[in-house]
This record gives C-alpha cells, structure tokens and sequence, in this order.
C-alpha cells in the first residue's frame, strides 16, 4: 500500500512524513487512510472513506479506540509491516427504505425534550418489551461499548449487539444479543429522531414507523 489519504487537523508533520517515504498523497482513492486525532476523527474518517484501511493516530487524549503505544512506535512498525489489518463489524438500520451504517452506535431520541416517546422492541421477530416509555434506545458494536453505551450502562462488552435504554420510566436491564440477532423497534408514540455515530445527519420518524437494526456486510478495517 503506497498511496494515502489523511484526516485530521493539524496534520501537516505526519503528512510530511509519509512523503518522505515516498508514498503518495491521494484524497481520490487512497489504500488506506490514516486517521489523526480522536474517536471522532476515527469515525469521520470512516465515514469519508468507508472499509478502507484506516491508521490510528493520536492527537488528542480523549478517546477509547486505536492502539495504546505512542505515534512513534506505531509508525515504526508500520513502516516495518508489522501491523495487521483487523476487521471490526457495524451495525445498520433500516428506516422508512433508508439505510444508514454505524461504526460505534444508533441512536433513537425522543425529538422534543419536554415529551417522552413509547415504543416496542423485538427480537428476531418475538416481541421481548412492550409500550417502553421514555427518551429512546441505543444499539452498539462492541467497539462502540466504551462510548455512549457505556456512559449509559456503566459497562462495556467484546461480542454480539448491545441494547440501552435511555431515561425510561420502568427499569430496562440492558441487553448483549448475539451478532445475527435482528432487532426491530416500532414507534408507537412520537415525534422522535435517529442518528448513528457523530454524523450529523438524523432521520425525522414518528408513530408507526419501524427501525430494523442488525449487523452490516460493511466491515471497519483497522491497522493493528
């Protein structure tokens, strides 16, 4: 892999060095991507550039992601080839025929604050909850567990899907289903809005609507 792109800010030095290695700036369609910030700029990054290797770079000290060895150290190894490439599932949602993919997290909010919304939730077709009320639901990848799934649930989890609930009126265990799992979540009380990840796009969707979540073909490839 020679040719790169790069995201992140102040990236000018790092970008710098990978030239005087003589690889190839490409913004068009790079082999691979390095990521050069935080969390967020990992998910940007994949969102930009969807399944393209990404390199994890640090340039800030808030986040959970990415390798735990200085920049230095990584980079050596890079350049000596002694990183692998790993391979971490998303999950995706399927609204009103839209579909969107997450790397960490979909999120279902309730779009006015001063109001709560009710929904169902199933499970591979077998309803397990019935008439929740309160602000929403959160589904995670396990890379995604030590976010916002974690600040909600106060843990994190290695396999499967994992399920939140978000300010609700009766108390909701949190779930970790199985990777294949199929959760469907029908809205029986709105308005309410989802999103995944830090994109700023959200989807506007009220009572009657569905949301199928599960497991994508689409894959995070990281150097590891």
């Amino acid at each position: 892999m020679k040719t790169y792109s790069i995201i992140g800010n102040n990236s000018e030095e790092i970008d710098k060095i990978f030239q005087e290695k003589e690889y190839l700036r490409d913004d068009v369609n790079p082999e691979f991507v390095i990521s050069y910030g935080g969390d967020g700029t990992l998910l940007k990054s994949e969102h930009k550039y969807p399944s393209i290797p990404k390199l994890f770079l640090r340039n800030s000290l808030i986040g959970n992601l990415g390798f735990r060895d200085s920049n230095e150290i990584i980079l050596e190894k890079f350049f000596a080839n002694l990183l692998i490439i790993k391979k971490y599932f998303k999950i995706e949602a399927e609204i009103k025929g839209r579909k969107i993919i997450a790397v960490n997290e979909f999120s279902l909010k309730n779009k006015n604050p001063r109001h709560s919304i009710r929904f169902d939730v199933y499970i591979n077709d077998k309803k397990i909850l019935n008439h929740i009320i309160g602000d929403g639901l959160m589904a995670s990848t396990p890379i995604g567990s030590t976010g916002y799934y974690r600040s909600i649930t106060r843990s994190t989890f290695e396999l499967g899907i994992g399920i939140a609930f978000n300010n609700t009126t009766e108390q909701y265990n949190h779930m970790v289903l199985k990777e294949d799992s199929i959760i469907k979540v029908v809205i029986l009380r709105g308005p309410a809005f989802c999103y995944v990840d830090n994109h700023e796009e959200e989807i506007v969707i009220e009572e009657g609507d569905e949301i199928c979540i599960k497991k994508s073909e689409d894959f995070l490839h990281m150097f590891a």
